[in-house]
């Protein structure tokens, strides 16, 4: 099977608007049986995206993301150097960038006949954000093929875990970067030092400050993210169980159709007898009605 061929045809499938996915998945799956059957059931297996994920492989169709995702670098170099007046230039330009890729994205979900929410434009929002944040991010979002909705958080990579229909069509979503991702959130700060404070009298007792417990950042951070894992996971499953029942449901429907034309060919069969046992009675009546006469005539002739 053809990893490009299977991205392409995942491309069409995901810019489909929500209601129609599972029936032309259906279609290219039937269609591809006929030549390649390892493709049509890797079809068959492609994800119905999040709404937001939708709006996000409409943008990245021509190109409109490539404007926001080429400005990450520039951000992150200003906050790796603490510039604070370049930050505070880019990231009103982040924003207003963001902003109208999100107006963007609504009029193009709205052309295809599907509104979204104000929740869902918020995730829009927060997956561009996580393009400029993390270069490989970007590489996820500038592919088409997008099924989750991404979220920077700290300066940890960007989870791309089940985020792309076809992870092996976009190998820069994978590889290492000499660009490792910063949190657009906030620049850094350079700290002081805190303040020294008045010693004390000799003799005047130093009490012992009783340690604060330790937290582990890392640990904290792993904790997050493995929650964020698990809701997603969960999250994949109740997609999958939800894109089977609407297998089944088509698959139901069409099965419905076809008994249904069943029945009107049996009853047209039916009306078609009906109407030549008709004609059959009608023509036997006269040959009842002739032989009648017929005897009648030879009687008369007789006397």
């Amino acid at each position: 099977m053809d990893i490009d061929t299977l991205a392409e045809a995942a491309r069409d499938l995901l810019r489909s608007a929500p209601a129609d996915f599972v029936a032309e998945r259906t279609a290219r799956q039937r269609a591809a049986r006929k030549d390649d059957r390892d493709l049509a059931a890797a079809i068959g297996k492609l994800r119905k995206p999040a709404p937001a994920a939708w709006v996000i492989d409409l943008l990245a169709a021509d190109g409109s993301l490539d404007e926001a995702v080429d400005l990450g670098p520039a951000i992150r170099e200003a906050q790796a150097n603490a510039d604070p007046k370049e930050i505070a230039a880019l990231r009103r330009q982040r924003s207003s960038v963001v902003g109208a890729l999100a107006q963007a994205g609504a009029d193009l979900a709205s052309e295809a006949g599907h509104e979204v929410t104000a929740a869902v434009l918020d995730q829009v929002r927060a997956t561009i954000e996580a393009a400029m944040a993390d270069p490989h991010a970007g590489a996820a979002v500038r592919s088409g093929l997008l099924v989750q909705p991404l979220e920077s958080a700290g300066f940890d990579d960007v989870d791309l875990d089940g985020a792309l229909a076809v992870p092996d069509a976009v190998p820069d979503a994978w590889s290492g970067s000499d660009a490792p991702p910063i949190p657009i959130s906030e620049g850094r700060r350079k700290h002081k030092p805190p303040r020294a404070s008045r010693p004390k009298p000799r003799d005047e007792p130093q009490p012992t400050p009783e340690p604060e417990p330790r937290r582990d950042p890392a640990a904290d951070r792993r904790a997050a993210r493995q929650a964020e894992t698990a809701a997603r996971a969960e999250s994949r499953d109740a997609d999958a169980a939800l894109d089977a029942a609407e297998t089944d449901l088509e698959a139901a429907e069409e099965r419905r159709a076809e008994l249904q034309r069943d029945l009107e060919r049996a009853t047209a069969e039916i009306e078609r007898l009906e109407h030549a046992r008709d004609d059959a009675e009608a023509a036997s009546d006269s040959a009842r009605e002739l032989l009648a006469a017929a005897q009648r005539h030879r009687r008369d002739l007789g006397r």
